[in-house]
């Protein structure tokens, strides 16, 4: 079937949080099975390189893909691209457990490994997170990681400048998410509220995403130092959301919706609103259900035109990078909510895509052809930047 799909197990142990926020979301209309109009597979107009991680633009019309330049080659397995103030960017490379800085200019330079990795199957080194902590002299850099017992996401202190970073002593943040072949789940992100959401899968053991008691096939959410916030909605746990078969796509809209995209097994993948407190069906059900015991997605995909991982807003668009349906879905939302109305680009043109962040001039793009299900083709895995324009009929403010 799609691509990172299979159940889950569980525990728990402590967590983390610190800043960064978000993006935004807009206008549309719906449908429910996947019928999108006709997209875009121009590779046109080179887009300049993005600079700082940025509060993508508040222009609330709908944006769409225009041209696209290939800023990196040659990486391995590339799962995560943090974007940071200086202008640098981070590279997580899942089997080779290594941090990679993408320079301002252009270039890539090895920062250091990554301690405690065993990457097998879908597991190995995930998402990276970075918060801006401007009062202290150096950040942390957060990662999601399997290890031979879990996975678990630790955080590093994040030394030196611009070209000259390295990676200080890991410390646990919270450990015991479980861990298998496939369904790690394995992407981070800060949150409007400054803490940290961490999205895990059912690692092939789908009892345990209906499980409280596990932290698997979850959406989990903790604060900056890995404690639990006082609101979670379930006293005294990491869990925000649950009845997830293996959620890798989470962002923020203007409107503080929480989005989140998540791999189905062989029916349905899902484009969620995320509650705290939701359950999203799974094992039970999966994709739109009617079942009044269960969140409903906003928008669901046949698996094989979809498999999706990272997630990205700007300016009110979501914009979801597809593994096996190899293209980039773009998603006009209804002022934060559904109905939404969807669009794919660059259909086959890169191959599988794992990743995609809003950066200062559009969008960021990772490929994942090197992954084992992919075929490489010339100079994979890469960065591709991405130019966006208003979407046809809408024009740009001013």
């Amino acid at each position: 079937m799609g691509h990172d799909r299979s159940p889950t197990m569980a525990r728990c142990a402590r967590c983390v949080a610190v800043v960064v926020a978000c993006a935004v979301l807009l206008a549309g209309c719906t449908l429910i099975a996947p019928q999108p109009p006709a997209g875009s597979t121009s590779t046109r107009t080179p887009a300049p390189s993005a600079t700082a991680p940025t509060q993508t633009p508040a222009v609330t019309i709908p944006w769409q893909p225009s041209g696209t330049s290939v800023l990196e080659t040659g990486l391995q397995v590339p799962w995560s691209v943090v974007p940071l103030a200086s202008g640098s960017a981070l590279i997580s490379e899942r089997d080779s457990a290594t941090v990679l800085e993408r320079l301002p200019d252009g270039g890539i330079r090895t920062v250091g490994p990554v301690p405690g990795v065993a990457a097998s199957g879908e597991g190995g080194l995930l998402g990276l997170a970075v918060p801006r902590v401007p009062e202290i002299a150096f950040s942390w850099l957060y990662a999601y990681e399997t290890t031979n017992t879990d996975n678990r996401v630790i955080r590093m202190p994040l030394n030196g400048v611009s070209g000259r970073y390295s990676l200080g002593e890991p410390q646990n943040v919270i450990t015991g998410i479980p861990r298998a072949g496939n369904h790690d789940g394995g992407r981070l992100a800060f949150g409007p509220d400054g803490m940290l959401y961490i999205t895990t899968g059912d690692a092939g053991d789908d009892a345990n995403a209906q499980n409280l008691s596990s932290l698997g096939g979850k959406i989990l959410r903790i604060t900056p130092d890995g404690d639990i916030p006082a609101d979670n909605p379930f006293p005294g746990s990491p869990v925000y959301s649950y009845g997830h078969r293996n959620v890798q796509g989470i962002a923020w809209d203007s409107h503080g919706t929480m989005w989140a995209s998540e791999f189905g097994a062989n029916t349905w993948d899902e484009l969620n609103i995320i509650k705290p407190g939701g359950d999203y069906g799974w094992p039970i059900v999966e994709g739109i259900a009617h079942d009044s015991r269960f969140t409903d997605p906003v928008y669901q995909w046949h698996t094989d035109q979809a498999s999706p991982s990272g997630i990205a807003i700007v300016g009110d668009t979501i914009f979801m990078a597809s593994l096996r349906g190899e293209k980039l879905w773009t998603i006009w939302s209804t002022n934060g909510h559904a109905p939404v109305t969807v669009a794919p680009y660059f259909v086959g043109t890169f191959g599988r895509l794992r990743a995609v962040v809003a950066v200062a001039d559009g969008l960021w793009m990772l490929t994942n052809n090197t992954d084992g299900r992919g075929t490489p083709r010339a100079g994979d895995d890469k960065l591709i930047a991405v130019t966006l324009v208003p979407a046809a009929g809408n024009k740009r403010p001013g």
